[in-house]
Formats: structure tokens, C-alpha cells, sequence
């Protein structure tokens, strides 16, 4: 089942519960808006690459669209739609006035360089600027993207629109981003863990953790997992995974990979399959990377 067959029959089963009028959800199920665009960029050395964009615009009905901008390459319309309605529902739930929006260009960003990311985020952006907006629909960092990305978003944006820099959320905090934000995700990931454990007489302390995905998400976890005296013995991410009973030493991981390394290559740890990172031994498993892993 894709992304967005299962969040649509999830969407479906809760209409049911909450009994809402057939119509409505109907209603609830159509996005607002769906956008797809090429982006054509010069290549570094010399050559034209094309990538495809995209940006669902789910729902606006209490306030201006909100959600992510992705970079990745299994970047699909079915994903985009999906995760476009659940920031719909996450932001009722959480009662802010939002609706629900979300972004993505199909491609690998760690295979381009720094200026072929700022192209091919500039002219997605020269696409899509008529259609995003304060008041209208707010794009912010995902996967494979950062507040560089939302600042090159800003500046392309503003050259159409004037400086605008409540256009993006995420982006540095010299262009007005907020403090914490870079944590907040992995923040939530953390006070989420704890409610869960409280409800078992349990804490992060002394528990251990398995955790998949060590980019902004995982990372932030793992260090605030670890502050808090969780033991993590087992990581993974696209460069390999590791594990080590004993714990692994998180402030010394960020050292290495802040300095280029890969997770395989740490010396604190050993190298594991990573085909069995989701059924490692743990108290509590932590998926930090793509949807849909745990299906059975």
C-alpha cells in the first residue's frame, strides 16, 4: 500500500469514528491544489539536467497552507499528496491556524554540489512563487533540505515579491528563522518517547533505543536521548549502520560525522547489517527516516 492509499484509509477510518457527513469527507480527501513543474539546470560541468517538482496544496480552510519542501529521490505525487494531508490534520490537532501543504523535487541532493542545490531551488521557487505566499501557503525545511534551502527559497521569492521573509519558516536565523528550530522535530521526538515510557512506569533513562535515520530528525534525538541517559545501541542511515550494547557515545558521533565521516566508519561502534536495524534489541525503536518501514 502507498503513502497515500494508507493515509487516505486512515483518514477514512477517523471520519467514521467522528462521524462526518459522507460529503465532507469527500471533500477532505481532494487537495486543494496540486502543482507539478520541470526544473532545468546547468550542471556544474556544462551538461542540462531536468528534475521534476512538486507541491500539493491540500487544504486552507483555517489559515494559509503549511508543510515541507523535500528533497529526495523517491519524491512522488502519491507522497507529496499524503504528506500534504496529514499537515492538514496535524495542524488542526495541534490548533494553530494552518492548513496543510507540501513540496518536493525528485532528486538525490547529496550527488550535487552546493551551487547545483541553490539553482535547482531557485528555479523551483521562480515556478511556484505565484502560488506560495505569508498568506497563502508557507513552505519550510524536510527531507534533504535545510535553512540554506529556505534562504535561497526567500531570496528568489522576495526578487518577485519584495523582501519577504515570513514567505518561509526554517530558514537561518539571521533572515529572522526562529531559535531551536534546527532541534524541534528531534525535540519532539524525545518529549514524545517520554510521554510514551511515563505511561509504562518507565523513562529515557536506563531504557535503550534503536534509531533509524541520523539526519536533522535522528540526529537531534539521539543527542537529547542521550542527554537524558538513554542508551542508544543501535544506529542507522544511508551510509551504513552500527551498534554497540554498551551504548553508543552520541557526542562523539556528531564529532565524526560533523567532520565528514560516515556512520560505518566510526570507530565507537561496530558495523551491522542494516537489514536488521528495525529488529535490533531494544526498548523503544525510533524511526527517524522514510514512512512506511514498519509494515508488518
Amino acid at each position: 500500500m502507498n503513502a497515500l492509499a494508507a493515509t487516505s484509509r486512515n483518514f477514512r477510518r477517523a471520519a467514521r469514528l467522528l462521524g462526518l457527513d459522507s460529503k465532507l469527507e469527500k471533500s477532505l480527501l481532494i487537495p486543494f491544489r496540486e502543482i507539478k513543474v520541470e526544473c532545468t539546470i546547468p550542471m556544474d560541468d556544462g551538461s542540462l539536467s531536468s528534475f521534476v517538482g512538486f507541491r500539493v496544496q491540500h487544504d486552507n480552510a483555517r489559515g494559509p497552507m503549511k508543510g515541507g519542501i523535500r528533497y529526495h529521490p523517491e519524491v512522488d505525487p502519491d507522497e507529496v499528496n499524503a504528506l500534504a494531508q496529514l499537515m492538514t490534520w496535524k495542524t488542526a490537532v495541534a490548533a494553530v491556524p494552518y492548513g496543510g501543504a507540501k513540496g518536493g523535487i525528485g532528486c538525490s541532493p547529496g550527488e550535487l554540489s552546493r551551487s547545483e542545490l541553490e539553482r535547482l531551488t531557485r528555479v523551483f521557487t521562480q515556478k511556484i512563487h505565484d502560488l506560495i505566499g505569508t498568506h497563502t501557503d508557507v513552505p519550510a525545511p524536510d527531507m534533504g533540505t535545510n535553512a540554506q534551502t529556505m534562504a535561497w527559497m526567500l531570496d528568489e521569492y522576495s526578487k518577485f515579491h519584495g523582501h519577504s521573509p515570513a514567505v518561509v519558516t526554517g530558514k537561518p536565523i539571521d533572515l529572522g528563522g526562529s531559535l531551536g528550530r534546527d532541534a524541534a522535530t528531534g525535540r519532539g521526538v524525545m518529549y514524545a518517547t517520554e510521554a510514551l515510557l511515563a505511561e509504562y512506569g518507565k523513562s529515557i533513562s536506563g531504557s535503550t533505543f534503536v534509531i533509524q535515520g541520523f539526519g536533522n530528525v535522528g540526529s537531534w534525538a539521539a543527542q537529547l536521548i542521550h542527554e537524558r541517559g538513554g542508551k542508544i545501541v543501535a544506529l542507522g542511515d544511508v551510509t551504513g549502520s552500527i551498534k554497540n550494547k554498551a551504548g553508543i557515545d552520541i557526542p562523539a558521533l556528531m564529532k565524526h560525522r560533523n567532520d565528514g565521516g560516515a556512520l560505518k566508519d566510526f570507530h565507537g561502534a561496530q558495523v551491522m547489517d542494516s537489514t536488521e536495524l528495525l529488529v535490533h534489541d531494544c526498548d523503544v525503536l525510533v524511526p527517524c527516516a522514510l514512512g512506511g518501514v514498519l509494515n508488518k
